[in-house]
């Protein structure tokens, strides 16, 4: 590789982040920035990466993509029976982060995490695409299989049950809240002297906002 990983930087000069344009509460100024991020048209701005602890201590991350999002926190759907969904199972903190590179901005977000009700997944499963429905029963998620063609048998056997008949949802798949007690926001700003608003609950009432370093 002749490329000088040390040497791949950019200067970012897109804007800035100041209290006196920022919203006093995390969650009005994160859809403020998820508005402006689907607007500028990037590729799966929901994209967040999800970073979990199993028992002993050992973190995992991977990208997942957020569905909803409300005053209760954020929304992702998965296999309960995943490295993920174990993690959570021992361990129910987690830690999310959006990167919109393209506006030089992300933000971060830990929080305590619970199953939402199963309601909600009912609903949320039946929306999706009749494809995604059949893929949450064809695939044990993050169990080790010989190869594709296992995936593809059984996918065959699951169009075949399902064949005109509406697609239940699996009880091993369902949707995760991220309930934030953090949410930092960044602006990329030149020099490195990025901005950094920090907004941390007290009490479980109130947010508090602070400037941190970059």
């Amino acid at each position: 590789m002749n490329i000088s990983i040390a040497d791949l930087r950019k200067n970012y000069t897109q804007g800035g982040l100041l209290e006196s344009s920022a919203s006093l509460d995390p969650f009005e100024q994160f859809r403020h920035w998820f508005e402006e991020a689907v607007s500028s048209q990037i590729l799966e701005p929901n994209a967040m990466t999800l970073a979990t602890v199993n028992e002993e201590g050992k973190p995992s991350a991977r990208i997942v993509l957020l569905k909803k999002l409300d005053e209760k926190g954020f929304t992702f759907f998965t296999n309960y029976d995943s490295h993920k969904g174990k993690h959570l199972n021992q361990n129910p903190w987690a830690s999310l982060v959006f990167l919109w590179g393209e506006l030089e901005r992300q933000v971060r977000i830990e929080g305590k995490v619970e199953k939402i009700t199963a309601q909600e997944s009912d609903e949320y499963f039946s929306s999706r695409p009749i494809g995604s429905q059949l893929g949450a029963w064809a695939s044990n998620q993050s169990e080790v299989i010989p190869n594709r063609d296992v995936l593809e048998i059984k996918l065959k056997e699951i169009i075949k049950k399902y064949q005109g008949k509406p697609i239940p949802r699996p009880e091993h798949w369902g949707g995760y809240r991220v309930i934030p007690h953090l949410i930092e926001f960044w602006q990329g700003r030149e020099n490195r002297l990025h901005d950094r608003l920090c907004y941390t609950l007290k009490n479980d009432q109130q947010w508090e906002r602070q400037r941190l370093a970059p």
